[in-house]
């Protein structure tokens, strides 16, 4: 590729960046439904045609934006899953990637799940085979470690899936709108007691085991 054609290249890719960036602070602040394209491209700085000349519509913008970011936790799962490691270390990988994924961008992070996941009647439902896949990945571990005689039976790994997962969310849910605290120490806290609230629940231990029992 010539040197000028790979400029153009690289200079369109920092511009549709540029537009995607500034749709993250916008959708963050005013929510998605409540602002227009023409607010993307004040705050990216563009004129307002040329946002469409990268996306169709706001609502493509969106989707462009849950599904670089969902795609990136599905590979994380799938990364870590590979490992050689026990089922709750897995889990508290998963746990880490996905907090440190709010510590680091929260603006992202909130319009994921507050303007997506949460929308059951409209981007939610659309991506529901998207948002699947992550279930389906911690369900995979909890099911190999059922097999293997570490975590208890008697819990369906998708339920044990949904318990990990939707206790995630509540966190993050709990940081997007101030109800607890965004400290470095608040984030390390979280990452340990959401695997140990799930895996307490599903190890055996002869307490567990003499409760079954009965």
């Amino acid at each position: 590729m010539a040197a000028g054609a790979r400029s153009a290249s690289s200079g369109s890719a920092d511009k549709r960046r540029l537009i995607l960036d500034a749709a993250i602070r916008v959708f963050a602040e005013r929510g998605f439904h409540q602002c227009r394209v023409s607010d993307v491209a004040d705050e990216a700085g563009v004129a307002y045609g040329l946002v469409y000349h990268y996306f169709r519509s706001k609502e493509e913008i969106l989707n462009t934006l849950f599904l670089e970011r969902w795609q990136l936790m599905l590979d994380a799962i799938a990364e870590i899953d590979r490992r050689d490691l026990p089922a709750r270390e897995k889990l508290a990988h998963v746990a880490a990637f996905i907090v440190d994924s709010y510590r680091h961008d929260p603006n992202l992070m909130k319009v994921i799940i507050v303007e997506v996941t949460r929308s059951s009647h409209s981007f939610g439902a659309r991506h529901l085979g998207k948002i699947r896949e992550a279930y389906d990945g911690i369900a995979r571990i909890v099911e190999r470690a059922q097999r293997e005689g570490s975590f208890r039976q008697d819990i369906p790994a998708d339920f044990g899936a949904l318990f990990f997962y939707g206790a995630i969310e509540q966190l993050l849910t709990g940081w997007i709108f101030g109800m607890l605290p965004t400290t470095e120490e608040e984030f390390e806290r979280a990452k340990r007691l959401v695997v140990e609230a799930l895996c307490s629940g599903l190890e055996l231990t002869p307490t567990t085991g003499r409760a079954l029992a009965r």
